[in-house]
């Protein structure tokens, strides 16, 4: 079966820095795989990458078997890509619901609708949906982003730091939203620092340092590696 993404040997050189080094990842259709590693491991630099904000010096990216390396985000994000940061950038002035409707749909009026509608309720917004955006709480600013790239019907996601700053209640509701969204056959990556989140939602875990993907494997495994608790995970 042919990966949703494959990044072949990527680099990614900023003047004398090296961010991301000869980078090797495969995430199947299904998966839940977590990116985990200190601060400055490439990560971030990683998803920018993966969504053409960035260009590699070398190697090469692949969705569904097709080449994307150096291609828009908007050419990315239309053959099957989503992507949520770590603070979140909703339209601030708009409503939620006006928030959902920026998103390039290829649908008519009547399925967009319906989409939005069903969005709404299985991300918990629908109390909220004629609000302005910049007046929801963190966790719902969070939701209203991952509302908006799933209006997109993707085949991966990469979520990047989704429980940053939320309130542990609203991670549990979290959580289930993107076990449920996984379930429904999307592709999921995710960048997370809260280890006991990756050990809950991660079938597999890829550990990166100093831009480089030093192991991967199920969580117990990786937690037990010397080299990783070496560069991060310390005595977890």
């Amino acid at each position: 079966m042919t990966p949703v993404l494959s990044v072949d040997n990527v680099k990614k050189q900023f003047g004398g820095i090296v961010a991301v080094d000869g980078l090797d990842l495969e995430i199947e259709s299904g998966e839940i795989v977590g990116l985990i590693g200190p601060n400055g491991a490439g990560k971030t630099t990683t998803l920018n990458l993966i969504t053409g904000f960035l260009t590699p010096n070398e190697g090469r990216i692949s969705l569904n078997g097709t080449e994307v390396t150096g291609d828009s985000p908007d050419s990315i994000s239309k053959r099957g890509i989503g992507r949520t940061f770590q603070i979140s950038k909703p339209f601030g002035r708009l409503s939620v619901y006006e928030n959902l409707l920026v998103p390039n749909v290829s649908c008519g009026p009547t399925e967009q609708e319906a989409r939005i509608d069903r969005l709404l309720q299985e991300l918990h917004l629908e109390k909220v949906r004629e609000n302005r955006a910049d007046e929801l709480s963190g966790g719902q600013k969070k939701l209203l982003e991952l509302a908006r790239v799933l209006m997109l019907e993707p085949d991966l996601i990469l979520l990047d730091e989704p429980a940053a700053g939320i309130n542990p209640a609203l991670m549990d509701d979290i959580i289930d939203d993107i076990q449920r969204i996984n379930e429904q056959g999307t592709a999921i990556l995710v960048i997370e620092h809260d280890m006991s989140v990756i050990s809950e939602l991660c079938e597999r875990v890829v550990v990166m340092n100093a831009g480089r993907n030093i192991a991967s494997g199920a969580f117990e495994e990786i937690r037990g590696d010397e080299t990783v608790r070496e560069a991060y995970l310390g005595g977890t």
